[in-house]
């Protein structure tokens, strides 16, 4: 943290109005503090238009202090204190409170000013108004949260993608290895969906993959469950705390919120709507399981399913 070497003490001038009619013309807010009494000897008359309070009220440092956005006044008044009692030089960033009660983001650069023998006689500094920059920096961190989260939703149905059940999956499978708890997988895939896609066209595919998605999200939507697209007509729901008769319940709950959508499928060999198919496992994590391993088990039963005639769910492999 860089500070400013500020010495802001009398200086011999002919023209010593000069240098306070400087000081006041910035934008910056020119102040100082007798270190004995810790009260403002000096503080630049911008403060009113920026806060709203006259200068004739900034006695003290409480004064200061009692103007500090509450969340921020605790650990900035500590922080400043000590920096002082050091005789370090620093820079505090808070929201200070205005007269109307609304708050602006100052910016104080503090300069520690010295006697010949080494005490403390006086602070000095400058006020700066940084609210735009503040601003523009919370913009930016919002930005990059929503951009976060994008990362971890599949762009075209909004349910989770792969990276996000890649980075969930081993969480849960350590929590429930740790807990002695149940850990479920549904993987789902669309029934004859390339048939779909020549048939209808990609447009309405898309539109396909949507509504199953919401259909699956639906089913899941218990509070720790995740619904996430693996790729192309590939789902999984993730269903941590699950045991095998609620991973079966929710599965067939897939199926029958997939039917209400009545979806048609000319092309299908599995009826004249839009079908799935499930494989469904449950697992207490031991040392010795893999979680690759189990999801690969689940991949299997999914594909016995399909052979088997689509439209249905294999939780028990042949």
């Amino acid at each position: 943290m860089t500070s400013l070497p500020l010495h802001f003490q009398p200086v011999a001038c002919d023209e010593p109005g000069v240098y306070r009619t400087l000081l006041e013309s910035t934008k910056a807010i020119p102040w100082r503090i007798d270190w004995a009494t810790m009260r403002f000897t000096y503080i630049g008359p911008q403060i009113e238009a920026l806060l709203g309070w006259s200068p004739a009220s900034w006695q003290s440092v409480n004064d200061w202090a009692d103007r500090i956005h509450e969340e921020d006044r605790q650990k900035t008044v500590d922080f400043c204190v000590a920096q002082s009692q050091r005789g370090v030089d620093h820079e505090a960033d808070y929201r200070a409170i205005t007269r109307h009660g609304d708050y602006v983001w100052i910016r104080d650069v503090v300069h520690v000013v010295r006697r010949p023998d080494g005490s403390v006689d006086s602070l000095v500094g400058f006020m700066f108004d940084i609210t735009a920059r503040k601003q523009a920096e919370e913009k930016i961190l919002q930005l990059q949260r929503e951009l976060e989260i994008l990362s971890y939703r599949d762009s075209l149905t909004g349910v989770a993608n792969r990276r996000m059940f890649d980075t969930v999956y081993p969480v849960q499978w350590a929590k429930a290895r740790d807990t002695g708890h149940p850990l479920s997988l549904v993987i789902v895939d669309i029934d004859y969906f390339k048939q779909y896609n020549d048939h209808y066209g990609h447009v309405q595919g898309d539109d396909c993959l949507r509504r199953v998605a919401q259909a699956l999200d639906a089913a899941a939507s218990h509070p720790g469950n995740l619904c996430a697209r693996l790729g192309g007509e590939e789902f999984v729901l993730l269903l941590p705390g699950t045991d095998a008769e609620g991973a079966r319940h929710q599965a067939e709950r897939c199926r029958k919120l997939l039917m209400q959508e009545d979806i048609p499928h000319a092309r299908s060999g599995a009826g004249r709507v839009v079908t799935i198919s499930l494989g469904v496992g449950t697992i207490v994590p031991t040392a010795d399981d893999d979680p690759g391993v189990f999801l690969d088990r689940i991949d299997r039963r999914l594909y016995q399913a399909k052979s088997a005639g689509r439209d249905r769910l294999c939780d028990v492999e042949a």
